[in-house]
């Protein structure tokens, strides 16, 4: 067991707990429950918000499979991901103080509580929630195999050993803490991302020999990895294009992002919050991506896009360094599961639990069940894991894509389309969801686009056309929504 590795990865392991404990305290001390254990009673500050967006957004793939596929690709992969700079300020100034206002005068503290209110719609509700669950517990379970497959290669146990440990360190933070626990170690993991980019950037160009060698090498190696079209010239302008719209502008389409844009505390704070998180996303997304390019020419030959980061940070770091290091990664991957965690946990307890099989609970009943389900969820996701699927990287996106089809019309249409009513969003999130899952299993990438593309826009088409032909029938009802909320 590597003790320099282990011991800073350990210390971050002990923060994390420790802050779990702290917010927790203030959870049992709130009065109410709901509120704070969801939504940390929307007093986020700019930081905080900018830290826990990032924090969110980036994940596994952005530090593992990213430079992975960036080590494989070349600068082409780099140019495709840095659009993902713009990520938390199109969510926050698309949605912005809009959604704040409408979200707060309807008291909703999860995104389907917004849904449910402005389309008075039960399979509004039930499909949001089904939604959640499926796309993110594919996207969990991606996650918790990273984890545990970072601690098995750098602690040197076993995987199952290194499961459970990644398992329990996860668990226990968000379910004491909830929201709070959650968005105050995404501040603390957000700037542990940050650090560690920019400290394996730096080591990765002077083991490389500077920039312009780095270069040189690559050029030798294959003239394309320094091109806009990858390696194998397969990244074509339509694709790239088209691949923007899943990790750029259909961002603000995913639930455990756009929660986010509830829940802090004032506009100088949302502000506040696009500076920051512009900057930061803009260091990580560009500098780790970079990393995997230039760990080519540092060390040629790996086969396995996921060891790249993990191999460059031991083989251009001394040990304490890149337990530090490492621990950038590792806080990727936990705030992002702690984050969809809590979402798919709120969608059971919130969504469906409060608003069909026991509206009447009381407070004790809504702790225990939040308790249970958090905890629940994550030993199905620990089960699943057990035996780790393949192509991990991918598992994320597709979660990406599977939400925005579903989520991205009725959370945008119901904002700023008046006309837009329960018909178009049903329609909408149905068609969103069997196109996207059709696609995907048939036709992946058809016409040379992303396949969330056509999905996206079939969704859209439907939105418009069941909302236009349903006019009369919910006129009544949309106008007494629109006066009390907008």
């Amino acid at each position: 067991m590597n003790w320099g590795v282990i011991l800073p990865l350990l210390s971050f392991l002990v923060i994390i707990f420790l802050i779990g404990v702290m917010m927790s305290r203030k959870v049992n001390e709130s009065n109410n429950f709901i509120s704070d254990y969801f939504i940390g009673s929307r007093e986020l500050g700019g930081f905080v918000l900018a830290m826990t967006m990032v924090a969110t957004y980036g994940s596994a793939s952005s530090f593992i499979g990213g430079p992975g596929v960036a080590y494989q690709t070349g600068l082409g992969w780099v140019l495709l991901s840095v659009i993902q700079v713009v990520t938390g300020y199109f969510v926050l100034t698309t949605l912005g103080k809009k959604f704040a206002i409408v979200s707060r005068k309807m008291n909703a503290v999860t995104l389907v509580d917004f849904l449910k209110e402005r389309y008075h719609s039960k399979w509004v509700v039930l499909l949001s929630a089904f939604s959640i669950i499926i796309f993110l517990f594919a996207s969990l379970a991606a996650q918790w195999v990273g984890g545990a497959r970072l601690i098995e290669s750098f602690v040197g146990i076993p995987y199952k050993t290194a499961l459970v440990i990644f398992t329990l360190s996860v668990l226990i933070y968000v379910a004491i803490g909830g929201f709070r626990a959650v968005v105050m170690t995404d501040t603390l993991q957000g700037m542990v991302m940050l650090a560690g980019t920019l400290i394996l950037l730096i080591a990765t160009v002077k083991a490389g020999g500077g920039i312009p060698h780095i270069m040189q090498d690559l050029v030798k190696e294959n003239p394309n990895l320094v091109s806009p079209y990858g390696a194998d010239r397969s990244l074509t302008p339509l694709y790239v294009s088209s691949f923007w719209i899943l990790v750029g502008v259909g961002v603000v389409g995913l639930p455990q992002v756009a929660v986010r844009a509830m829940s802090y505390r004032n506009s100088q704070a949302m502000h506040r919050a696009m500076v920051i998180g512009t900057i930061v996303t803009a260091v990580i997304m560009f500098g780790m991506h970079l990393v995997g390019v230039f760990a080519r020419a540092v060390l040629p030959g790996i086969e396995i896009g996921d060891k790249v980061m993990p191999t460059l940070t031991l083989t251009v770091l001394p040990p304490w360094l890149a337990g530090i290091v490492l621990a950038a990664p590792m806080a990727a991957i936990m705030s992002t599961v702690d984050s969809i965690l809590l979402l798919v946990s709120s969608a059971i307890v919130k969504d469906v639990y409060l608003n069909y099989v026991n509206p009447a609970a009381d407070e004790k009943k809504v702790k225990r069940w939040s308790f249970i389900s958090t905890t629940g969820i994550g030993v199905l996701v620990f089960i699943a894991s057990i035996q780790p699927p393949d192509l991990l990287i991918w598992f994320n996106l597709f979660s990406f894509g599977g939400l925005e089809a579903v989520f991205i019309w009725p959370i945008l249409m119901g904002l700023y389309w008046k006309k837009g009513n329960k018909y178009g969003a049903v329609i909408s999130m149905f068609v969103g969801l069997l196109s996207y899952i059709l696609l995907t299993t048939f036709w992946p990438n058809l016409l040379g686009m992303h396949t969330v593309v056509f999905p996206i826009v079939l969704s859209f088409i439907s939105f418009i056309f069941a909302s236009l032909l349903t006019q009369k029938r919910t006129e009544e009802a949309r106008n007494v929504m629109l006066k009390k909320y907008f």
